[in-house]
């Protein structure tokens, strides 16, 4: 690694400052400390480069005042790889204002991609934007790319801390990066740039910038945000947090983002505060482009007080006057969290930043230490089943590799950038070399995962145990300019209210004490479930279909999501989270599942959720009212289950006719996997026995309440109900205590 470069010389230096004013679109504008040795490692050096400086800095003006001087002297089109295309306008516009014609090739714009090959053809684009996902896509890896590296007159790795396994927000995809480097012809300037990487991340980085011994230049600065004001308040509940924001937004300043770690929190949060009185929008992976779009002008334009947003909302917006940003619930590590924070305060003096962490937080962090390491058993499966050499759709896949589609998408990418099977059209196809399953470096990443969460705890202490917040933050990033900020709450005492006014907790109560939410029936057999032994496909029979049901909550939402997380335990197999992996341009919010451990525990309904199921089955609008209660056979939860059936016949004055049984060992695998292996455990193994049979018989056709614990895959109740449909049940209303997402 060289050292850092003078800045521009004086022949070069006017030209760049003239770039950087039209494109900042002001007249006095200066390059900041740092930018101009960047730009000169790269227009005049032709080096690579790795910026390390703090959001806001400007490190997007890097790479388009390098574009603009790179392609006055002749060279090809900047490829800019970014995971997060959607974020990028604002730059894209700056650019325009300095006539940089700056395009992108994503999922958003297909009917475009041939109109930008044409342009790109006639040299009439200045930088191309693109995923790291798009690398993989065979059209545009065949067609477009081997040119564009050829004719490449810039490459640009933004938000570089995801190419490392040790960075808070490694993607599989960003290794391939290390194979396009070594394609540029000799002398390529490579610029890659991130504002969250820590000593261990940027010597990684460093490493790959450099294979070959190609010369690096690393231009670091103080991450430090004067204008942030942070604090921590703990409070002890979900509604004591929601209760607290609903009564003290209005005291923020601005406007700003709040963010929540599911998407369920999200929606819940900005219902609730918008029957508070404040004009917020939720903003979750399952806003299409167009209401992103919307949503993110409304924040920018200040006509919202807050988006409610997942970690979909995160690298690359751009609001230089935003307000605040508040966070219910932690993320998992302080680098990720100072990534998010650092979306205030880029152009007003103050911002307020504050944390209200949760006691679930921990669960919900299990699913990040290990997101991107694949199983071992699963990679086998895969592996073995494309020994043959043909294509294999992912949908075929998910007959070989019990494995929910996010997951088994996130495993094929792990398995590509290592060279094991490439994407072609049709699918995925083994390459023919061996895969080994790196089972130290796992280990590594994963024991890394935990101490940031042990950090993130420690970030979190109450204000008399803590250190200065923005120091502890410089020094995850091992700032060696970390000193106190005078301005957090440990420095200079609580800026925030503590107080959570009555009214306020009582309005939060009456939110979260609502139980209710619809169970969609299955529709549709899984692809695949006949080569598992399940000779089923197309659309399931109208006559053996459910009718849609409810439920009391999803185990993600607050309030009854809370507490039925807490009823129901865990042993290792039920219960997920559904949260949203930021940047993957492809499914930009991608819903994962994430296990919460609790201990398993079997006992009768207390009256209060027999109430909150009572108050469900009274706003349900059925068609028609059920004639009879059945239970679903359970091997966990016997007492729980039955409890709720005979308590819900008991309240409806309706006859109780048992539980199904259970065959050849009841259902078999885990909750967690693919749809065809779900149904495949669960096919012939829950029947209606003979009583049961005799007790259908006596109500004749009347709709039978199908009462279950808990609705993951929802096969094993689409079953159970197909068998009850069979026996003579003339509809059957599948009822739940929770849904696991």
């Amino acid at each position: 690694m060289s050292a850092a470069p003078a800045g521009l010389t004086t022949s070069v230096s006017e030209e760049a400052l003239a770039v950087l004013r039209e494109l900042t679109g002001r007249p006095d504008a200066v390059f900041r400390e740092g930018q101009d040795v960047a730009v000169a490692a790269l227009v005049e050096q032709g080096q690579r480069a790795l910026v390390v400086q703090r959001t806001g800095w400007g490190k997007s003006a890097v790479y388009f005042v390098s574009t603009a001087l790179l392609r006055r002297r002749g060279t090809g089109p900047t490829l800019l790889v970014s995971p997060l295309l959607a974020l990028m306008r604002d730059q894209v516009a700056a650019a325009s204002r300095a006539g940089i014609r700056a395009v992108e090739i994503s999922s958003a714009n297909a009917t475009e991609w041939d109109d930008v090959a044409a342009r790109l053809a006639a040299d009439e684009v200045d930088v191309l934007l693109v995923s790291p996902e798009r690398l993989t896509n065979p059209r545009f890896r065949e067609e477009q790319l081997p040119d564009l590296v050829r004719r490449c007159g810039l490459l640009v790795v933004d938000e570089a801390h995801c190419v490392s396994d040790w960075g808070h927000d490694f993607r599989p995809d960003y290794r391939r990066i290390r194979d396009l480097l070594g394609t540029l012809p000799e002398g390529t300037p490579v610029l890659a740039t991130t504002a969250t990487a820590n000593e261990r991340v940027v010597a990684d980085v460093a490493e790959q910038l450099g294979a070959g011994g190609v010369s690096v230049t690393t231009v670091r600065g103080p991450l430090a945000r004067d204008s942030l004001r942070l604090g921590v308040l703990r409070l002890p509940t979900d509604r004591a947090r929601l209760a607290w924001l609903a009564a003290h937004l209005g005291d923020l300043p601005g406007s700003g983002i709040v963010y929540t770690l599911t998407v369920a929190a999200a929606e819940e949060t900005a219902s609730l505060l918008r029957d508070a009185g404040y004009d917020v929008r939720a903003y979750t992976g399952r806003l299409d482009d167009a209401d992103r779009r919307e949503a993110e002008e409304a924040l920018r334009s200040n006509s919202v007080k807050a988006l409610v947003a997942t970690s979909a909302l995160g690298m690359g917006f751009d609001k230089p006057d935003l307000g605040f940003v508040v966070h219910l619930g932690a993320p998992s590590s302080p680098v990720s969290y100072y990534q998010q924070v650092g979306r205030a305060g880029r152009a007003v003096e103050s911002a307020d930043v504050l944390l209200l962490p949760g006691p679930e937080d921990l669960a919900i962090w299990q699913w990040f230490a290990t997101s991107s390491m694949p199983r071992e058993d699963h990679a086998a499966a895969v592996l073995s089943a494309m020994a043959d050499g043909k294509a294999w759709s992912v949908a075929r896949l998910e007959t070989v590799a019990d494995v929910r589609r996010s997951r088994l998408e996130l495993l094929l990418k792990v398995l590509a950038v290592d060279g094991a099977v490439e994407r072609v059209q049709g699918g995925w196809r083994s390459t023919g070399q061996p895969w080994v399953y790196d089972a130290d470096r796992y280990a590594r990443v994963h024991r890394t995962r935990e101490a940031e969460q042990r950090a993130m705890i420690a970030y979190a202490r109450p204000v008399d145990e803590a250190q200065c917040r923005m120091a502890f933050l410089q020094e995850a990033l091992d700032d060696p300019t970390a000193a106190p900020c005078g301005r957090c709450d440990v420095c200079a005492g609580p800026w925030y209210p503590v107080d959570v006014p009555a009214g306020a907790a009582e309005a939060a109560a009456a939110v979260l004490d609502r139980p209710g939410v619809e169970l969609a029936p299955r529709a549709q057999w899984p692809t695949g479930a006949d080569r598992l032994g399940v000779e089923v496909r197309g659309k399931i029979s109208p006559d053996e279909q459910l009718e849609p049901g409810r439920a009391v909550a999803r185990l993600t939402d607050l309030g009854w999501g809370q507490r039925l997380r807490t009823l129901l335990g865990d042993d290792g197999v039920g219960g997920v989270v559904d949260l949203e992996a930021p940047g993957i341009e492809e499914d930009p919010d991608a819903a994962f599942d994430v296990p919460l451990r609790h201990t398993l525990t079997d006992q009768p309904p207390d009256d209060e959720l027999l109430a909150a199921c009572a108050r469900v089955l009274k706003a349900w609008d059925w068609a028609e009212r059920p004639g009879a209660v059945v239970a679903m056979p359970s091997r966990r939860r016997p007492q729980l289950i039955r409890g709720v059936a005979e308590g819900l016949a008991r309240m409806g004055r309706l006859p109780f006719l048992g539980s199904l049984s259970l065959e050849h060992g009841g259902p078999t695998g885990q909750p967690g996997g693919n749809s065809a292996f779900r149904l495949a455990g669960v096919w012939g193994r829950i029947v209606v026995g003979p009583e049961l049979a005799e007790a259908l018989r006596s109500i004749g056709p009347a709709p039978v309440l199908l009462v279950d614990d808990l609705a993951d895959s929802r096969w094993t109740m689409t079953v159970a109900g197909r068998e009850l449909r069979r026996a003579g049940a003339g509809a059957v209303l599948p009822f739940a205590l929770a849904l696991t997402a």
